[in-house]
């Protein structure tokens, strides 16, 4: 039995609109997330276009075209705005019948393309019974037919499978926010015998540990700690005359490990170092879950991927940074603009498009 994917209904309408401006084919991303049980679409993205053809709505006419490499940086951008619990879990194409009967060809070297480009940049490991599966959209702009398959990202040879599309209204609107905020201090010393660009190698390694530090620590949610398969609401109160919980957990604080146990075997070494980096602030972050009585453990899990990213993406952007500010001869490398701007529709997706970063500072001494 195929997945099948709960969609939030004004992605319906948006998608019609696409059709009907752009020809012969548009392509864009999917925003949700995944769970066990059911799977939930609340925001589609189209690509931006670049800048040769930003003057006309019109698309190459063949999908040989696509660019793959400028879909896959897209979906990278997209993914370091979102907060924790949602991903791009998949791509759509709109296009033409003549087009159609390559699309899915497309859409597969797509979503693995995005697969691993995220992979690469990630901190975290997925879990073992984590969905691999992601979604591949195709709509047929003459007759607005919709066929969605899915692809396994972790089988390179996985081939299509089919999954439900059902539109429902006001998907969102009762998910939980959870909030919480992680004080950072973390001292990176840069070796004698490494040269100087280094520096992103080494930020990298000491981001590595402090990441399986987070991973490791314990959250108390409403100063208790609670069993990984517990309900998340399990005896929260009900709002006064509603039927529904509150849709906030603030009171959410992360306890980290100072030290190894004793029964972990110490193997410190000595090194020559010529200086450090030093990471100081709070890592103030967000995640959210949906309401169909969701577990202990997909929220912890969703809040410490989103301290984990937060920090981390952030960290690539001031590289990012210094490589194009270092001048025109190394603009070359792994330079980036941010072509992409986006509008919303509620506060949920409002917050989706838009960078919650905590006051933090990067000190080189």
């Amino acid at each position: 039995m195929g997945r099948t994917y709960f969609v939030e209904e004004a992605i319906g309408q948006y998608l019609s609109d696409l059709s009907t401006k752009f020809k012969p084919y548009v392509t864009g991303l999917l925003i949700g997330q995944c769970s066990s049980q059911r799977d939930y679409v609340i925001r589609a993205v189209r690509t931006p276009p670049k800048e040769e053809q930003k003057e006309g709505n019109t698309s190459p006419s063949k999908l040989e075209s696509i660019d793959e490499e400028w879909i896959t940086a897209h979906a990278s951008q997209v993914s370091r705005m979102l907060p924790g619990g949602l991903l791009v879990l998949g791509v759509f194409i709109i296009a033409t019948p003549e087009l159609s009967k390559d699309s899915q060809n497309a859409l597969r070297k797509i979503i693995f393309s995005i697969e691993k480009s995220l992979t690469k940049r990630r901190l975290w490991k997925p879990a073992e019974e984590e969905v691999s599966d992601r979604a591949a959209l195709q709509v047929c702009s003459a007759t607005k037919k919709i066929v969605c398959r899915t692809y396994d990202v972790q089988d390179p040879k996985s081939s299509a499978k089919p999954a439900d599309w059902k539109y429902q209204s006001a998907l969102s609107a009762s998910w939980l926010s959870l909030d919480c905020t992680v004080n950072v201090n973390i001292h990176i010393p840069l070796l004698a015998t490494s040269p100087n660009h280094d520096l992103e190698k080494n930020t990298k390694n000491g981001l590595h540990r402090w990441s399986k530090q987070i991973e490791d620590s314990v959250f108390l949610i409403n100063g208790q700690v609670k069993d990984d398969d517990t309900e998340l609401l399990e005896g929260q109160k009900k709002l006064r005359g509603n039927t529904q919980y509150s849709t906030q957990i603030s009171d959410i604080k992360v306890l980290t490990q100072l030290s190894q146990g004793s029964s972990h075997r110490s193997t410190a070494t000595v090194q020559v170092c010529s200086g450090s980096i030093n990471l100081k602030g709070a890592v103030k972050c967000r995640a959210y879950v949906h309401n169909n009585k969701p577990k202990v453990k997909e929220a912890v899990q969703a809040l410490k991927r989103d301290i984990i990213n937060t920090l981390n993406d952030r960290c690539e952007i001031l590289f990012e940074d210094l490589v194009i500010n270092e001048g025109p001869h190394k603009k070359s490398r792994n330079s980036w603009k941010n072509p992409f701007t986006f509008s919303s529709t509620s506060s949920l997706l409002n917050y989706i498009l838009h960078c919650i970063w905590s006051l933090w500072c990067a000190e080189v001494s």
